[in-house]
């Protein structure tokens, strides 16, 4: 075989320096190595003493078709890679090397010829990334090499492969080189053509300097890669360790500073500062506006990797698609380089784990919260409500208020108390959280705001159509289920009024706090038959809504057109049906104290009895 000769002194330089793996099988280190004061030899730099020792046989083949064998068989030293095709330029055409498989073989020969010369995807089945790379030196082209892989390479793979390409080009530049200096000196001989062979090994010469000078480059290459791979892999360790120690997030910030030199951060989902390493720290810290907030998050979702926002660069702390914070660094002189993003990225994925293992840690503390809130809602003993309050972290001494949240899009599942949970959290109430069947339950330390809540849970669903019913002041544990029925009566009124999504508080429904249920419902309804009864009988015997009618007249303050609008009637039609209202019912609506009356019967028609349902 041509250039046996080569192949055996590069596998005796493999046996000295470390083989080149068999096949498309690779060796990746499984655990971080031990610190020792020896040097560990990395596989990155295993992979370049190989690409070294591929170099050397390269370079001592003669034969264009051993070199791109060679260069083939040991792709793998560069990376996850597999030879799917390899070709030689003869004459105009390219030939296939015998090496080549028969399963993409047309398709892979009619994609090279489409090149041209040039470098370009491939498309192999069951191979998500593949590359037409030309080999050209020189003289122009001189082959092609097919290269797929299962997955796509990463920037220090793509250098060697980039790498063990121009070995290969250069040795088959000096291969032709050789080869037409053969022919040369037998057409020399033949025609005693003495200066025509002295010019030509003038060129040969010089062709031998410049490789020597590309080598060179090349060999300054390698040591720049080999330098990008030995400091990911110390902040790799540095993480692994910051990680393991369980230190959280200054830890994570301390180590991320130490790394870059510039101030890093930890902000929690809603902005709020949890850890600052370095200089410059704002005091007081700017409070989050949640919109905007909102706005930032999504835009850095949607991004792959670190993003600079003015002058921080910002990456999303969310190890399963949640997000949990966002991890940056202050970069105001715009210094940040590929080692600063490389940095940040682990430290973002160090933070998710021990924020993962946080967040379990709080599911168990919210579980126990739960328990306590069920149990204040349906009555227990105050000493023993205090002693789990205070083990939950929770103050239940002083005022309390009860606070009931529906939302029309939303079921009442443990997502959706969760959610409620988070922008209390946000909007700074301080409470204990359960659920219900149709609505969520805080018991809250202070007295909500009447907008804040109602408004971050809009943002939060995306829908406005919410209901919050707010009980007056709870003073005594005792009296948390009593004020827990107002929060609920608060949350009904609210639902059955014109206005239904808002937020209204039981001490501010006036009338209707004497139309719950302890009113005597008995009684509710004997008003209701006085001044409704006839009204009532008509509608159920005709299938007409007089009653309604009525009730929406008087939500509408006796506005005619507001009226007819909301019943989508004609004006004419709603004098009708007053009209008739009054002599069904023998009640005129001019007198106030009948107004009055029949007002309050349809109001507790509508909300005590169920009128609407």
């Amino acid at each position: 075989m041509v250039g046996s000769r080569a192949y055996r002194l590069y596998h005796r330089r493999s046996d000295r320096r470390g083989s080149l793996p068999k096949g498309g099988a690779r060796r990746h280190a499984t655990t971080a190595p031990k610190r020792s004061r020896l040097p560990v030899r990395t596989p990155a730099a295993h992979a370049l003493q190989e690409l070294a020792a591929l170099s050397h046989a390269l370079f001592d083949t003669s034969d264009e078709r051993e070199i791109l064998r060679l260069a083939m068989n040991h792709l793998v030293a560069a990376g996850p890679y597999n030879a799917e095709a390899g070709y030689l330029k003869v004459g105009h055409d390219l030939v296939p090397s015998p090496g080549n498989g028969p399963t993409h073989a047309v398709a892979v020969a009619r994609r090279v010829r489409e090149l041209a010369g040039q470098d370009g995807k491939v498309i192999v089945a069951g191979m998500p990334w593949g590359r037409a790379l030309g080999l050209r030196g020189p003289a122009g082209l001189h082959g092609y090499l097919v290269v797929t892989a299962v997955s796509r390479p990463t920037r220090a793979e793509r250098s060697l492969l980039a790498m063990l390409v121009r070995h290969t080009a250069a040795a088959l530049s000096v291969a032709v080189a050789r080869r037409g200096r053969h022919e040369d000196a037998l057409e020399l001989h033949r025609l005693r053509k003495d200066a025509l062979e002295l010019h030509q090994l003038r060129k040969d010469a010089l062709e031998l300097h410049r490789l020597r000078e590309e080598r060179t480059v090349l060999q300054r290459q390698l040591v720049t890669v080999a330098a990008e791979l030995g400091y990911e892999r110390a902040v790799h360790a540095l993480m692994a360790d910051v990680a393991a120690s369980g230190g959280g997030e200054e830890a994570v910030t301390r180590a991320l500073h130490g790394l870059t030199g510039l101030p890093a951060l930890v902000e929690d989902r809603f902005g709020r500062l949890t850890s600052w390493t370095g200089p410059g720290c704002p005091v007081p810290y700017p409070e989050p506006d949640p919109v905007r907030r909102e706005d930032m998050l999504h835009a850095v979702a949607r991004q792959t990797g670190p993003v600079r926002i003015g002058d921080r660069v910002v990456t999303l702390i969310r190890p399963h698609g949640e997000i949990l914070g966002v991890l940056a660094l202050v970069d105001v002189r715009d210094e940040a380089d590929e080692r600063t993003v490389l940095a940040l990225g682990h430290a973002a994925t160090a933070l998710a784990l021990e924020l993962t293992h946080l967040r379990s840690l709080a599911e168990v503390e919210l579980r126990l919260r739960r328990e306590l809130a069920d149990d204040l809602l349906t009555g227990t003993d105050g000493p023993s409500a205090y002693a789990r309050s205070a083990a939950v972290g929770h103050d239940l001494h002083g005022s309390h208020y009860i606070v009931a949240v529906q939302w029309s899009n939303r079921t009442t599942d443990d997502s959706f108390a969760q959610s409620v949970g988070r922008v209390a959290a946000a909007v700074g109430m301080r409470s204990l959280l359960t659920r219900r069947s149709d609505h969520v339950v805080l018991i809250a330390g202070d007295r909500p705001h009447a907008h804040a809540l109602y408004e971050a849970l809009a943002r939060e669903n995306g829908t406005r159509s919410g209901t919050i019913g707010v009980s007056a002041s709870c003073d005594a544990v005792d009296d948390i289920p009593h004020h827990y029925r107002e929060a609920q009566r608060a949350l009904d009124v609210r639902r059955h009024s014109r206005e239904r999504f808002g937020t209204s508080f039981f001490d501010e429904l006036g009338l209707y706090r004497i139309l719950g249920p302890g009113s005597g419902r008995r009684e509710l309804e004997r008003f209701v038959q006085e001044w409704l009864g006839q009204l009532i009988d008509y509608d159920s015997r005709h299938h007409a809504t007089m009653v309604e009618t009525l009730s929406r007249y008087f939500d509408c303050g006796g506005n005619y057109d507001e009226t007819a609008d909301s019943l989508a009637i004609h004006r004419s039609t709603l004098r009708y049906r007053l009209q008739r209202i009054r002599d069904i019912s023998g009640h005129d609506l001019a007198n106030v104290e009948a107004r009055l009356n029949l007002q309050v019967a349809t109001r507790v028609w509508k909300i005590v009895l169920g009128g609407l349902d």
